[in-house]
């Protein structure tokens, strides 16, 4: 355990974080699954909504430091590829 006052409030700091980080994800790949579920569905009109929702919180990940740019335009580019090709 830590002696310094400082570490202990970087600890707390630090967990704070990793549950907000860890609520983003989960909240991404739920989000996610819901637009593979409705594309496997062919329901594309729905999928097209929902593709905007799910590029915004993305991008809200990426704002916040949750995930790397390039791995957001990674996952934004290959669904948006799922949609068109579909």
């Amino acid at each position: 355990m830590p002696i310094k006052h400082a570490a202990l409030r970087q600890i707390k700091k630090d967990s704070k974080r990793q549950e907000r980080n860890q609520a983003v994800r989960s909240e991404l790949k739920t989000i996610t699954k819901r637009l593979h579920a409705l594309l496997q569905a062919k329901k594309l009109d729905d999928a097209k909504t929902l593709i905007r929702t799910v590029a915004s919180k993305y991008d809200r990940a990426v704002t916040r430091g949750v995930i790397h740019r390039n791995v957001a335009a990674r996952y934004k580019s290959r669904l948006a590829q799922m949609i068109n090709r579909s």
